[in-house]
Order: structure tokens, then sequence, then C-alpha cells
């Protein structure tokens, strides 16, 4: 059963597209067979990936408004074992047309119903809104990813999300979890970066990732470039930050699996 991970924060400009795309492309380099779904209009994502504007790919709209499966709109990436759900503009429509749809909130749920096991992972790249594409990826998702930047207000901005998310929870996914924080564009250099990440430790112990994301030439400079950090620059520090992150979220799905995926990986 894949464990699906929403990457989300209400807050634009916090790293949510950087770590989709290369949390996923880092999953899929240690081997875990992953699906990277864009759920942004921008498409961000799917350029950051490789994926050229071309206006006749079907993308996330046409499983969304149109009812089309999943497996006709998944793309091969260039990262072996990584396929893609690319978005286009028309997802903005899709926000909208929704609000009038039946069981709007569920339709990402329902449309990766039969990739529950054909993936170890699937990562949901969000809009930086709490709208319908926001929510249908909460609502399929098994938890989420929140990536902070570490600035000022960064712990309020947090508080905001994790009070949406008990209402989510309390009224559309009961069984939602917080698969982690994860602090990025830290400056070690500066006492605002070192702050804020003693605050969030302090205040959400454990639920903080102990991978941090640096502030990064490299790691700004690959989406531009259709790259993966580890594709565009395997020796940088966000390349080494994504890589560990990857492996901490798959540390955490195998102690979930309990002793029993332990020993059969054991037994393997």
């Amino acid at each position: 059963m894949a464990r699906i991970i929403a990457i989300a924060n209400q807050k634009g400009g916090v790293g949510k597209t950087t770590t989709a795309v290369n949390l996923a492309a880092c999953l899929a380099a240690a081997e875990q067979s992953t699906l990277l779904i864009d759920c942004d209009s921008q498409a961000n994502a799917t350029s950051a990936i490789g994926f050229t504007k071309d206006p006749s790919r079907r993308t996330l709209y046409h499983a969304l408004i149109m009812g089309e499966t999943l497996d006709k709109l998944v793309q091969k990436s260039q990262v072996d074992g990584l396929d893609v759900v690319p978005a286009d503009k028309n997802l903005a429509g899709a926000a909208v047309e929704l609000v009038t749809s039946e069981n709007r909130e569920y339709k990402l749920q329902g449309a990766l119903k039969t990739f529950q096991d054909k993936y170890k992972f699937i990562v949901l790249d969000c809009p930086p809104a709490l709208d319908l594409l926001t929510l249908n990826a909460l609502v399929a998702a098994s938890a989420v990813l929140v990536p902070i930047q570490c600035e000022y207000l960064a712990l309020e901005g947090v508080s905001e999300l994790l009070d949406t998310l008990m209402r989510i929870r309390r009224t559309l996914n009961p069984t939602l979890e917080i698969e982690g924080i994860l602090l990025t564009m830290y400056d070690e250099r500066t006492s605002l970066s070192r702050q804020v990440a003693t605050d969030l430790r302090s205040f959400f112990g454990t639920q903080v990732f102990q991978s941090v994301i640096p502030r990064n030439v490299r790691l700004a400079e690959a989406p531009s470039f259709g790259k993966p950090i580890i594709f565009y620059d395997i020796h940088s520090r966000g390349a080494e930050g994504y890589t560990q992150l990857a492996q901490e979220v798959i540390a955490n799905a195998e102690k979930r699996a309990g002793t029993g995926a332990r020993s059969a990986h054991s037994g393997a």
C-alpha cells in the first residue's frame, strides 16, 4: 500500500515544490517506486522535473474534471522509478469547476484507489492556498509534510496550518497524520535561522525532521534546468539534505509497517 504524502503549507515561497520534486527523486533513487502528482495549476513541479510546456499533454485536470483514469495520465520521468502526473494552467479552472461537483473533496482519493499497490510512495505537490485542489490532496493523503522557511513568524504560520489539518481530520480524513515538519532555506550563519529551528524543535519535538534543507544556490538553479538536485549537482548541500530527508521518510514508513515488515526485509 503506497504511503501518500501531501507537501502542504498555506504560505507560498517555503520550498513546497522544491521539496516535492527532490524528495520524490531521492525516494526513487533509493529504489522506492514513486509517483509525483502536480496538484498546482502553476505546474512548477512538472517543469522542475523536466517536462516542457505541451498543450496536448493530458494532466491531472483530466482526472479530476473529465473522470479519466490516472494510468492514462502517468508520464515516465528522467529518474528511474519516478513517474509523474503533470499539471497545467487548466487546473486553475478545475478548482472552480469542482465547486458544484458532488463529493468534490474526494475526486483525487477516488482516482488514486487503483494506484495504492503500484507504488511505495505517492508525493502530492499542493498549491499555496487552501483551495479545493489542496483539500483533494489532503483528503487523499496518508500524511502531510510541512516545509517551513526559517524566518520570522514561521511558528505562527505552522500553527495556523495545523489548526486547518485538525479540522480536516475531524471532517474529511480522520486518518491524516503529520509526516513531519521540514526546515527549509536554513542559513546556519544567521541567528534568526538558528532561533527559528530551536523554537520549532522545542515546540513540536520529534515531529520536526532531523534533516534540514540549507539555503543553496545549486538547489535554486536546478528547476530552471528541469532537473532534480541529485541530477543537477549530486555533491551540493541541497542534494545531501534531500537524500537524508528521503532516508528519514523511508525509515519512518518501515517503522510504521512494524516488525512484520522488518522481519520480511531481514528474511529477503
